[in-house]
């Protein structure tokens, strides 16, 4: 009888402890799966139970919020003031899910970050309602209506981006199509689940962040960098620096040779440095790429910022120069094309780089977190993300990209009364669809406030590519720095 006990009291000791352990599994190990989970119903009623904080631009400007509602099982529910024209920044807030800003800054906004621990205890203790941290942007409203309105004018899909040289902050980001967040951020699933569907299905992607999530070649807004490797490589080059411009340049190992824009000569064969860029000649600048070679120009690239891992907080896309293969495809991509590619914002940076004396900044979309109360949680503090070029060359490459907008392709970025830099570009694409139009740009040149990339998608017509790259995004970069400048 004894012994039957033992066995019995052992058995059941056993199958406490199996349980114990599963408890513990289920509440540690499993805990943040479950409460993820999609089918529990007490996480979805929770998300809406919380005021969430502001999303602001300038501290003022209300772009996303949370609204007390007076009738229904949910407490709040998130309106968007002006939700399209900020859609690929606040992002949207569903019933299982988010995007952009609103997930980025997720548990701060919730007020369940860390961050927040004092302010919570403060409430508890005062009997205060938990609420979520207010989020402030570096948006500038005014570039941000102006950037839209350009964009929105060409009847194209784009992007637009305009950064401060100085600090790296994000003043304006636009991506179209677009849509309209609180679409996807209400409480009936019914509704909410059948119209992102209808969204993630429409081939004009207007889910998408053109600015920071896809890469495009960057076609002849990339010839900056390829000068600036040629400059950096020897100090005694300059803008008069006059280079070989065939007509045509042989391609290495091919029976095909480069041609400039519609087989056109670049001058008499022999041309300044400033000019080459001016007219955005192919020729000079496919040379220059294989006389450099591969690495030279890949250090380049690297230095202005492609291939590292940025987060603004959202994560970006990584831009490349491409892979190591032959000279022929060396000297397309040094003029932006074969496997060369590029984020808006990514071309913002190299704009803005040139503009900073040479440095890069590192940009950043949240600007201040404050508590429900307004008490500052955390700042944005400017850092520097790289060193692209020497101040010297910056120079140079300011005055050859003054020169462009004054006497070259980009004339229509002219802004009066402002000394205006920058770049046209015309991007061929693989599906036979029109090229790219392409604007890198900053001003006022000889003190940089802002700092512009504009891709308008098979934007550039057939009648002469640098022609209607300048006719297309230059208009639009204009627009944004003239917004900034308040011109």
């Amino acid at each position: 009888m004894n012994g039957t006990l033992k066995r019995v009291a052992v058995a059941c000791l056993a199958m406490f402890a199996l349980l114990m352990i599963n408890v513990n599994i289920l509440q540690v190990g499993r805990a943040e799966t479950y409460s993820s989970d999609a089918r529990n119903t007490r996480n979805y009623y929770d998300r809406y139970a919380v005021e969430r904080g502001r999303i602001t631009a300038g501290g003022k400007v209300i772009l996303a919020q949370s609204v007390e509602q007076k009738e229904g099982d949910f407490r709040f529910l998130r309106k968007y003031p002006d939700g399209k024209l900020y859609a690929h920044v606040t992002g949207f807030f569903s019933p299982e899910s988010a995007s952009q800003i609103e997930r980025s800054e997720n548990k701060l906004l919730d007020g369940s970050s860390p961050d927040l621990l004092l302010r919570r205890s403060i409430d508890l203790f005062t009997g205060e309602p938990t609420k979520g941290a207010n989020v402030d942007v570096t948006i500038n409203p005014k570039a941000q209506k102006a950037a839209y309105d350009a964009l929105r004018e060409s009847g194209k899909r784009g992007a637009a981006v305009a950064l401060d040289p100085k600090t790296g902050a994000i003043l304006a980001m636009v991506s179209l199509p677009t849509y309209e967040p609180a679409e996807l951020s209400g409480t009936d699933k019914g509704k909410v689940f059948p119209r992102y569907d209808e969204l993630a299905k429409d081939k004009g992607q207007p889910l998408l962040n053109r600015v920071t999530d896809r890469t495009y070649p960057p076609g002849s807004t990339f010839k900056v960098v390829t000068a600036a490797a040629y400059l950096e490589d020897d100090s005694s080059r300059g803008p008069q620096t006059v280079m070989d411009a065939p007509q045509r340049l042989p391609l290495p190992g091919t029976n095909i040779s480069l041609p400039n824009y519609g087989g056109a000569a670049c001058g008499a064969g022999q041309v300044p440095l400033v000019y080459a860029l001016e007219k955005s000649c192919n020729t000079p600048f496919g040379k220059i790429g294989m006389e450099l070679g591969y690495d030279k120009m890949q250090e380049q690239a690297e230095k202005f910022g492609m291939g590292k891992q940025l987060a603004i907080p959202m994560s970006v896309a990584q831009s490349s120069f491409g892979k190591e293969e032959d000279k022929a495809a060396l000297a397309m991509a040094s003029i932006g094309q074969r496997s060369n590619q590029m984020t808006p914002l990514q071309m913002a940076m190299i704009a803005a780089g040139i503009a900073n004396d040479g440095k890069v900044m590192k940009p950043y979309l949240v600007n201040k977190i404050t508590d429900s109360k307004g008490d500052s949680i955390q700042d944005a503090e400017p850092e520097e993300w790289s060193e692209a070029v020497s101040s010297e060359t910056a120079g140079k490459l300011r005055e050859m990209m003054v020169s462009v907008v004054n006497n070259g392709t980009a004339n229509l970025a002219q802004i009066p009364g402002v000394e205006v830099a920058g770049k046209t570009g015309t991007a061929e694409t693989a599906d036979g669809q029109p090229p790219h139009a392409w604007f890198i740009s900053f001003a006022p040149a000889n003190d940089p406030q802002v700092a512009v990339a504009i891709i308008v998608e098979s934007g550039a017509a057939n009648v002469g590519a640098e022609a209607t790259g300048g006719h297309t995004a230059a208009p639009i970069g204009k627009a944004i720095m003239e917004a900034v400048l308040n011109k």
